[in-house]
């Protein structure tokens, strides 16, 4: 694997507003920045959960909201479910299922997720619409604008943009080299021009 000279960072750390699935001292931390109804973070979807598997309790994982709202009209109400799931310490449950219905995320269907959860489907369905959770969701937008994102999905390993195929061999190589290495400046990456 070659080395690009031209590393791109993390802008905003990891926090506690995340959402993180992993422990806060694993060795790998993994970004994503996606968005419920993008075709490719639905092929991601799986690959990541597997990731999780192999990797265990070296990775953590978190996901950034990136909603492309002018290619994808209901990206930003699963967004807005997804995070009223959250407040509820449902954001994980939720966040599976709108990626394994990504062809059912109108409004009618963000509520029977609500139900199939044991939300209370009418009062998420009240904060989607008035976009109670907007102000979160553009922060994570504008800093993935601040890291130079500019589709979906967009990965970050350690803090430095992986710029490969979004496919298991792939990542699980990045990671896997990225964990050998003494600092987080030198990041693995292949010459692939992503799919936007």
């Amino acid at each position: 694997m070659k080395h690009n000279e031209e590393t791109v960072k993390l802008a905003v750390p990891v926090n506690r507003q995340d959402h993180i699935l992993g422990a806060s001292n694993a060795p790998l931390t993994l970004v994503e920045y996606g968005d419920y109804q993008c075709v490719y973070c639905g092929d991601a979807y799986p690959v990541i959960k597997e990731i999780r598997q192999i990797l265990g309790d070296k990775l953590r994982f978190v996901f950034r909201n990136f909603p492309l709202v002018e290619a994808h009209p209901f990206a930003e109400h699963a967004a807005e479910a997804a995070e009223s799931a959250a407040a509820r310490k449902r954001f994980w449950e939720m966040h599976d299922i709108l990626f394994e219905h990504q062809d059912a995320l109108e409004d009618e269907q963000l509520a029977q997720y609500a139900m199939d959860l044991g939300l209370d489907a009418t009062a998420l369905i009240s904060e989607v619409e008035q976009g109670r959770f907007s102000p979160r969701i553009q922060e994570d937008f504008n800093g993935g604008v601040e890291s130079g994102v500019n589709g979906t999905p967009t990965f970050f390993i350690n803090d430095i943009r992986y710029e490969g195929e979004d496919t298991l061999r792939s990542l699980l190589a990045a990671l896997e080299e990225a964990e050998t290495q003494k600092s987080p400046q030198h990041s693995p990456t292949t010459g692939h021009s992503r799919r936007r």
